[in-house]
């Protein structure tokens, strides 16, 4: 199979080819690095705009080429320059063409160093894609590991998109760590006495048994027909989306599955809006997943 890692000559293109590579390591698939230039019906018949998008192609292959020789890996990397109407469209038109079954993009150049920002390609991909969408940080450096655990962020709409069975799954292909994660905004308030604290402590907790519970259900339903090693269940709590995701941990290696929207298609992405909230906090690559067809 192929992954297909989007690439930009605004100079923030080497993040997704590092987080494809990183994924190569880990699945053993090859890697094309697809370079989209936009183009228009009308420049086929105009032969001053023909040679201008030759120039264009070539300049961007010469591009293309120097980032992949600087990347030092036994991935197998195939540099391809793509004429098509829009960026997304022809990620997906090489997507289909490959067979692949894995888009990486990167955050738009107004995120933060380290964080995910989506910008207009991303935010058509992860509301059309027929396929995984996995976006790398913004900076996210080259490295010769491939990637060590999972987390997957559980909530509400994970039992109807069944997106622990979908990431178990992952798991054992890839023989990564399997961790899940559930998150929890408390607002801020100032408490006036013990009563009112223990009120909210003992809410959170019932919420933070109940929801274990529904994860340990569909863990047992999941190792009816997948090898499942031993899970690890977190909690990240805090007063907005930013403190409730970095109250865990994260490491290198580290890569956030986020699950497609209830309210979405079946078999493609749809991001929903708790997920969009995680995925601007998170210092990890994350990838968002299909809902099942099944």
């Amino acid at each position: 199979m192929t992954i297909i890692a989007g690439f930009s000559v605004s100079g923030q293109g080497g993040a997704p080819l590092n987080l494809a590579v990183q994924f190569g390591h880990t699945t053993g698939e090859n890697v094309i690095a697809a370079a989209v230039l936009e183009t228009t019906p009308t420049v086929a018949a105009d032969p001053i705009e023909r040679e201008y998008l030759g120039y264009l192609n070539a300049q961007t292959m010469g591009s293309l080429e120097a980032v992949v020789a600087g990347i030092r890996t036994d991935v197998d990397i195939q540099p391809v320059v793509r004429q098509s109407t829009s960026i997304p469209q022809g990620l997906t038109e090489l997507t289909a063409e490959h067979q692949a079954d894995l888009v990486v993009v990167g955050s738009s150049s107004s995120g933060l160093l380290g964080r995910i920002a989506l910008g207009s390609v991303t935010e058509r991909l992860v509301h059309t894609a027929a396929v995984t969408v996995a976006i790398a940080p913004r900076g996210y450096p080259a490295t010769p590991l491939p990637l060590q655990r999972l987390t997957v962020a559980y909530g509400g709409a994970a039992d109807t998109v069944q997106l622990i069975r979908t990431a178990a799954e992952l798991a054992a292909r890839w023989r990564l760590q399997l961790r899940i994660a559930s998150f929890t905004v408390r607002p801020a308030v100032v408490f006036r006495g013990s009563i009112e604290r223990s009120a909210e402590d003992l809410v959170t907790e019932q919420w933070s048994r109940r929801t274990e519970e529904a994860v340990r259900k569909q863990l047992t339903a999941a190792r009816e027909s997948i090898d499942i090693p031993q899970v690890d269940l977190v909690i990240g709590a805090g007063t907005d989306w930013a403190g409730a995701v970095n109250d865990i941990s994260w490491e290198p290696g580290d890569l956030l599955v986020l699950g497609s929207g209830a309210a979405g298609p079946r078999a493609q992405v749809f991001l929903g809006s708790a997920a969009g909230r995680i995925l601007r906090h998170v210092p990890a690559p994350v990838m968002i997943v299909p809902r099942r067809n099944d």
